[in-house]
């Protein structure tokens, strides 16, 4: 089953991380949140990926041409112009990066998938963040709803600190980052049929969250699966920061495989 990532989005709020680079290449640990999400799917066998690009392409496309030498140890015969590869520690990974547009929006870019998906069911993320969701019982869902479309369903915490405040002004409750109101949202990590595309009109100017989702759910065709554990995206300079803390403390709940 292949696995398209959206990855052609300016991504403002990050300022000058993504004046030189695509949010999807704006790093975690060292490696592009891309990686990391790659890694998830990879943890749970899936590794033939289509990768929606626009924004800067051209370094998306550089750093997978480069992947294979950049992680193996070579040697450079200049006196024969003959390379050698003695050991990879490459992934088991078919990459295919589509240009979708440098202005297109997120249903414009999936619809131009559709040639390179075909007839088979195929999974869909955003390239800018991270999660433990279990790909293995999200496809379980999906299979069991027998919907065209199955996201999954997330409670993103609260920006701040939550306090219960008593009568004579006391504080009985302090919680850090509390889960937010209570409501479900779009997660990303998507399953999807092939009939989905034709919920997406043609042109540029579609987003995939809005006529596409909003079309599948009045024909009772979209499915969620809750999510309970981490999800963070990385919207800000502040989302990237925690985010690098937590690899850096090795703490980070995403990272759901084995080095």
């Amino acid at each position: 089953m292949k696995v398209l990532l959206l990855a052609g989005g300016l991504g403002t709020r990050l300022g000058e991380e993504t004046s030189i680079r695509p949010k999807p290449m704006v790093e975690i640990g060292g490696y592009p949140i891309i990686w990391h999400i790659m890694k998830l799917y990879t943890h749970y066998g899936f590794t033939d990926f289509i990768i929606l690009c626009g924004y800067k392409s051209e370094v998306i496309k550089e750093y997978f041409l480069n992947y294979y030498t950049n992680n193996s140890d070579v040697t450079i015969d200049f006196s024969n112009n003959q390379i050698d590869i003695h050991r990879n520690r490459c992934e088991p990974w078919k990459v295919t990066m589509l240009y979708t547009g440098r202005n297109a929006l997120t249903g414009s870019r999936i619809k131009q998938a559709r040639h390179y998906v075909g007839q088979e069911p195929f999974m869909l993320t955003y390239g800018d963040g991270v999660s433990d969701v279990n790909i293995k019982k999200l496809l379980e869902e999906h299979n069991r709803s027998g919907k065209l479309v199955t996201l999954t369903a997330v409670q993103p915490t609260g920006r701040f600190g939550a306090i219960n405040i008593q009568a004579d002004n006391s504080i009985s409750r302090f919680q850090e980052k509390p889960v937010g109101d209570g409501a479900w949202v779009n997660g990303g990590f998507f399953v999807c049929q092939p009939e989905a595309f034709d919920y997406i009109a043609d042109g540029e100017n579609v987003t995939w969250e809005k006529e596409p989702l909003c079309s599948l759910a009045q024909a009772g065709q979209l499915g969620a699966y809750k999510h309970n554990g981490f999800w963070h995206p990385m919207d800000t300079l502040r989302d990237k920061m925690e985010l690098n803390e937590l690899w850096a403390a090795g703490k980070a709940p995403w990272k759901v495989w084995e080095d």
